[in-house]
């Protein structure tokens, strides 16, 4: 049993929760953490009524830090605070799984992989929807290389957020702690693209504007063209302007042999499948989750759990993580810069500060 601490108790943890619900014969939550206490409770409330225990509250994730019997920490708080929670986890000796985006800059991305390496610690990162049924069937196509030469890939993030959203947390949408579409909304896609594409991104060319949102600092559409070393190609489109809720998020891969389209709420659900002799699949039947979160927290948790358990790398590792964030930020230079950007790239989103649209 494997004892664990929930840092950030805000719109994300539901899902962390229903992880450790879902996984309770291996992970035991032995403490919530969140600066508004109320929020830290109803977690712990949570847990009490469905499992029978209670954490320990804390509002000051530091003194939490001292307890001895936490094995790792979850961290789900806004992206700007992640970077320097995971480094006081970490060296408290903690093992960490950090939300998406690990961190804002490929300078602090870099840290957090060199110190948990050097603790000898594990450093794993949110990205459930690898998890997703249908994505998985989609990896293991391309690693039979079922689909031959990949040409290219797309993914499209097609969704709502109003001024509401933005109201609800004053670090939404600012550079210095969020990012806009791209690092927050469409960074799951981003990764999936990444991953599908296989190789190690050459270049960029990115466009973002602010068409709908004055009252935040960042985009809320991000067009980018992503080169990569094998000649395949990624195209990102990115919007939270749909009208009037979220439509859909699409992963597509084209190769030589194959075709593959993921779409429905959150890539949930197989839209087109297309390889010799093959031409649909069982997971054109499934439904949308719940919310766009989906619901790969559960399988995340078990892998990392098992990854501690049986001294192995968690299937999404520190290093693995980077490389989305990599690519947008390379983007967001691009589009400052109005030029391709040669990846890897040293930059942050702080650095977009000091440009407007």
């Amino acid at each position: 049993m494997l004892r664990m601490a929930l840092i950030g108790c805000g719109r994300i943890s539901p899902k962390h929760v229903e992880a450790i619900i879902e996984n309770q014969e291996i992970v035991k939550l032995v403490a919530a953490c969140d600066l508004v206490e109320k929020k830290a409770k109803t977690v712990a409330d949570q847990i009490e009524k469905v499992i029978g225990y209670r954490p320990n509250v804390y509002t000051d994730y530091k003194e939490m830090l001292k307890m001895d019997d936490i094995d790792f920490v979850a961290i789900a708080t806004p992206s700007g605070t992640h970077y320097q929670i995971t480094l006081d986890c970490l060296n408290f000796a903690k093992h960490v799984l950090v939300e998406k985006p690990m961190a804002l800059s490929t300078t602090h991305m870099k840290e957090m992989v060199n110190l948990a390496r050097k603790k000898n610690l594990k450093l794993g990162v949110c990205f459930q929807n690898r998890f997703n049924p249908p994505v998985q069937e989609l990896r293991k196509k391309l690693e039979s290389n079922a689909f031959g030469k990949i040409f290219y890939g797309t993914i499209s993030v097609r969704w709502n957020r109003n001024e509401d959203y933005y109201k609800q947390a004053s670090w939404r949408g600012t550079w210095d702690q969020d990012g806009g579409v791209l690092m927050n909304q469409s960074i799951h896609g981003i990764d999936l693209l990444q991953w599908m594409l296989g190789s190690k991104p050459k270049r960029v060319l990115g466009l973002i504007k602010n068409m709908n949102h004055p009252y935040i600092e960042s985009e809320d559409l991000g067009v980018g063209i992503v080169e990569f070393e094998s000649g395949a190609i990624g195209i990102i489109e990115g919007t939270s302007n749909i009208y009037d809720r979220n439509l859909e998020e699409v992963l597509s891969i084209f190769g030589e042999r194959g075709t593959v389209k993921i779409g429905g709420l959150a890539v949930n659900r197989i839209l087109t499948w297309r390889f010799p002799n093959e031409d649909s699949h069982p997971y054109m039947n499934l439904s949308d989750p719940d919310t766009v979160y989906g619901k790969g927290h559960v399988a995340l948790y078990r892998d990392f759990c098992e990854s501690l358990m049986k001294d192995h790398d968690p299937y999404i590792t520190g290093e693995e993580g980077q490389n989305a964030v990599q690519i947008i930020l390379g983007l967001y230079k691009s589009a400052i810069e109005n030029k391709w950007i040669d990846l890897p790239v040293e930059f942050s989103t702080e650095q977009m500060k000091r440009w407007s649209f």
